[in-house]
């Protein structure tokens, strides 16, 4: 049977889980293959070169084998070195950067490439790591919405989705799961004004890192609250009912 090599693939560890006494599955995000699940023998031995380097939130180079057709399977890890950068999150940034992990672990298809996807994560992880401040609601925001829009579940933000009009700019829109982008009711929550969508549409279109300074824009502009609950309903709604785990984390803690 053959077997392929990919060697040095960027790559974020998402989730793991114990495979045996000693071994790890690993679910990792890789920059060309996508999702791709990983064994990782002897991982858990206290002599094993892996200990110190499997570690979530943490830009990884990665070296496994594929046997056959290798679609769908799991993978063996050869190697992996931590590429460096920085440290790791700490607390609400930690619970950030899980719950974009949960994300991806949900709404992701095993080996489907997302590069957009992996480049914008990357970028977040790089702000929960430093002293983000009012910087980290704009990128959670953006990689949402380019999520979304990687696995085609974010419609066009120009128009109203059932009727393709064009949006008037002082009218106000809401984004809901079932219905896409609409006109909002009168005294509707969570709205956005068409104004603004246009600018997310347009700035979509346009390279990653204007996207996100974009959007720290028009949060400054009063936004991030309306858009917040919008995508959080959305993304939600296609997760399935089970709450999101992190999310009732998030909402445990700050009950206490």
């Amino acid at each position: 049977m053959a077997t392929k090599r990919i060697s040095d693939e960027p790559a974020f560890i998402l989730h793991q889980y114990d495979w045996s006494e000693s071994s790890l599955i690993l679910e990792t995000f890789t920059r060309h293959y996508g999702r791709v699940a990983l064994v990782a023998k002897g991982a858990k031995k206290p002599t094993s070169n892996f200990r110190p380097v499997l570690l979530p939130l943490q830009p990884l180079r990665v070296t496994y084998t594929i046997a056959g057709e290798g679609h769908g399977e799991i993978h063996a890890l050869k190697g992996a070195e931590w590429v460096g950068g920085h440290i790791m999150p700490m607390g609400d940034a930690l619970l950030s950067g899980l719950y974009l992990n949960e994300l991806l672990m949900r709404l992701l298809a095993r080996e489907d490439t997302h590069a957009p996807l992996f480049d914008i994560y990357g970028g977040v992880v790089r702000v929960l790591a430093s002293e983000h401040g009012e910087a980290l609601e704009p990128v959670l925001r953006s990689f949402e919405l380019v999520l979304l829009r990687e696995i085609g579940l974010l419609p066009d933000l120009h128009a109203e989705t059932t009727t393709l009009a064009p949006l008037a700019p002082d009218a106000r829109y809401t984004l809901v799961a079932e219905g896409g982008l609409r006109a909002a009711a009168a005294g509707e929550r969570s709205t956005l004004a068409g104004s603004h969508w246009i600018a997310l549409h347009e700035a979509l279109a346009d390279d990653p890192n204007r996207f996100t300074a974009t959007l720290r824009a028009l949060m400054g502009a009063g936004i991030a609250g309306e858009l917040k609950a919008q995508l959080r309903a959305l993304l939600q709604y296609h997760c399935g009912s089970q709450l999101l785990r992190t999310r009732q984390l998030m909402m445990d803690l700050q009950s206490l």
